[in-house]
Order: C-alpha cells, then sequence, then structure tokens
C-alpha cells in the first residue's frame, strides 16, 4: 500500500508540473503567431509565368529563432512524461539558438539550465545563452556533446532533453498550430495558397518531419525540399538511402547540418534534397539581406538558394504557382562570422562568385 507521504509529494510534484505546462501555453498565447512576407520577386519574371516566393519569419519570436517553437514542444513533452520536476537540471546538447529557446524555458519554470557545447562556439552565442540565464559547459570536439550532456545529467539528478532524438516526437505534427498548420492558415487567401514547394533545412530533422507528415495527413500535393550544406550527413544518407554515415567534421552553416544522422530526421517524408555549397549560403544570406534591409543568419541563406533554384526550374517549364521558405534566425547574432569578410576568408570561403550568380538570377531568372 503507498502511503500518506508517498501521495502528499506526488500530489505537490503533479500540481507543480500542471502550473508548469501552464505558464509555457500563457506564454504561448501571449506572443501572435510568426509573420509570413512575400519575397520581393522581379515584376519582369511574370512574363514567362507567375510565381510567388514567401518567407515564414521564425524571428518574431521572443528567443528570436525557429528553435523557439522546438524548445517549447520539448519542454512540454518532457513535463507531460513526467521527466521534468521542481528542481530538475535541465542539459541539452546545443550551442546555438535551441540552447538559447531551452535556457529562456528553464528560466521561465525556474529550472537550472546547462547547455553542452564545443569550446570553439562563438562569444555571441554563449553570451545569448546566459543571457537566458543558462550556462555553458564546454567540450574539445562537437562529437562529445551527447555523452558529455547525458553524463551532467546523470550526475546532476536532471534530464537530458536530447533534441535531436526528441524532436520529431515532441511536436503534434497533425495540427495544434505547428508551423506547417501555421504556414497553410497565412497562406488561404494568397492567389497560390497550396505552395509547390516548401523549403527547409536540418538541424534536428524535426522541422521538415513535421512538415513532410502534415503535408501527407492533410492531403496537399505541396512536395517538401530539405537543403543540407556541406559537412552535412544528412543528404549523403537521403542519397544513399543510409542511416550510418558519419562525416569528418561538422558544417560550418550553424543551426542546419550534423555530422552524423540524426533520429528524428525522416528521409521518406522528403520529396527532394539539395546540397548548397557554404559559400553560395553565405552569399545567399548577405544577398536577402540586402533585398529585405535587414540581416538573417546563414541557415535563411540555404533555405534561399534552394528555393530560388526550385522558382527558376517553375519558371522554366511555364509553371505557376508559390514557394514558402523559413526565414530561421537573424543575422545580427552573426555579425561577426558570416556577415565579416575576414572571418569568411579565414575559413577559406569566397562567397563572390555566388554572389554574381544570385544576381544574374534576379535579371534573367536562370539558375546554373
Amino acid at each position: 500500500m503507498t502511503d500518506r507521504t508517498d501521495i502528499a509529494v506526488r500530489s505537490q510534484s503533479r500540481n507543480w508540473a500542471d502550473n508548469a505546462v501552464r505558464l509555457i501555453e500563457a506564454d504561448a498565447r501571449r506572443s501572435a503567431d510568426t509573420h509570413l512576407l512575400r519575397y520581393p520577386l522581379p515584376t519582369a519574371w511574370s512574363a514567362e509565368a507567375d510565381v510567388a516566393l514567401y518567407l515564414k519569419d521564425e524571428t518574431t519570436h521572443i528567443t528570436g529563432s525557429l528553435k523557439h517553437r522546438l524548445a517549447r514542444s520539448l519542454f512540454l513533452y518532457a513535463l507531460c512524461n513526467g521527466w521534468i520536476h521542481e528542481g530538475t537540471t535541465v542539459v541539452e546538447a546545443s550551442s546555438g539558438s535551441t540552447a538559447v529557446s531551452e535556457a529562456y524555458f528553464a528560466a521561465l519554470l525556474g529550472l537550472p539550465f546547462i547547455a553542452v557545447m564545443p569550446a570553439a562556439t562563438s562569444p555571441t552565442k554563449i553570451a545569448l545563452i546566459e543571457a537566458q540565464g543558462g550556462r555553458c559547459h564546454f567540450v574539445d570536439s562537437s562529437r562529445q556533446v551527447y555523452a558529455e550532456a547525458e553524463r551532467l545529467a546523470h550526475e546532476t539528478g536532471g534530464h537530458y532533453v536530447d533534441q535531436f532524438t526528441n524532436a520529431e516526437r515532441a511536436t503534434d505534427w497533425r495540427g495544434n498550430n505547428n508551423i506547417a498548420e501555421s504556414i497553410f492558415t497565412q497562406m488561404r487567401d494568397e492567389t497560390y495558397p497550396v505552395p509547390e514547394w516548401i523549403v527547409v533545412g536540418a538541424g534536428t530533422g524535426g522541422t521538415s518531419a513535421t512538415i513532410g507528415r502534415y503535408l501527407r495527413y492533410r492531403r496537399h500535393a505541396t512536395r517538401l525540399c530539405v537543403v543540407d550544406p556541406e559537412n552535412s550527413a544528412f543528404f549523403p544518407a537521403y542519397a544513399q538511402a543510409r542511416d550510418d554515415i558519419v562525416m569528418p567534421s561538422s558544417s560550418r552553416i550553424e543551426g542546419i547540418g550534423r555530422p552524423r544522422v540524426e533520429p528524428s530526421f525522416l528521409p521518406t517524408v522528403v520529396d527532394r534534397m539539395v546540397s548548397v555549397p557554404d559559400a553560395a549560403s553565405i552569399a545567399a544570406a548577405r544577398h536577402v539581406s540586402a533585398v529585405l534591409g535587414r540581416r538573417v543568419g546563414p541557415s535563411t541563406g540555404t533555405n534561399l538558394w534552394g528555393a530560388f533554384g526550385l522558382l527558376a526550374e517553375m519558371v522554366a517549364d511555364g509553371r505557376s504557382g508559390s514557394v514558402v521558405t523559413l526565414l530561421a534566425d537573424s543575422g545580427d547574432r552573426y555579425a561577426d562570422t558570416y556577415f565579416s569578410d575576414d572571418w569568411v576568408s579565414a575559413q577559406g570561403l569566397d562567397p563572390s562568385g555566388p554572389a554574381r550568380l544570385l544576381i544574374e538570377f534576379e535579371q534573367t531568372c536562370r539558375w546554373p
């Protein structure tokens, strides 16, 4: 028989979890949905085909990136599974936007948060995590982050969130205002409300899994294209139908690309993958920043490079329609890296060639 003390403790724990879910749901309701921006394409293109490009602007989340959605879902998933309790130390393997957003939700619930990351992580990202109340724990190599995060969670009696495993599980892909449902709701009154393509990158693979599943669940004709940077295992794994590929180095485009095939990446819901050179991602981020009058992050450059190619393909075929992609985070986070000529040159990258191709593309809608 369970004694009364045990029942009281369980009840207190349940009450805390109930309030934690309430706080997260209240936080979501306080903010409107993220904007869907129409990208200004040259009007001369309409003589060949009527096409439109939209950017789902995820920078308007309170923590400034697409990962805010993921962090919210991961916290709710852990709370409702009974993995996070009052006082639990929350641990994640992340040096980027996911850690920033998870640190925010941990602070909202009054929980300590530790982000495990490579020692080479930029000071800007470290400062963003610490500004949300998180603590950064460093390892020598990106390959060590998984095991070290698990070790720290065990040592502290905490919970390892494990975004790379749980991303596709934590999000309700059938709807409930996930990013896919939001896109189709906002596209409802556009000329071409059902996009020809939705273009996303893959970090955990959670976003592509959510969108790909939703397209099939709602029986939309829209196809899903995943763009992938250099040094990422996702593209070769997709091309070779393998899940055991491991890359010798990490992606240079923050937020997307992984050296291994993460459990949350579901290639079976992807219709096409495009490998994008890192120099092209940087050139596109800079180009789009100039067009929009605001800086966008490097993964947004990767997204746009893929979207531009699909638009050119549609125009060449004389097909009208729309393409949607993501403005994943602000380029202001990368002022000292991807927007610094010295840093880019030190990486052995030259975006001048792709930059010229983008100018030619705007003039002719021709794609190499």
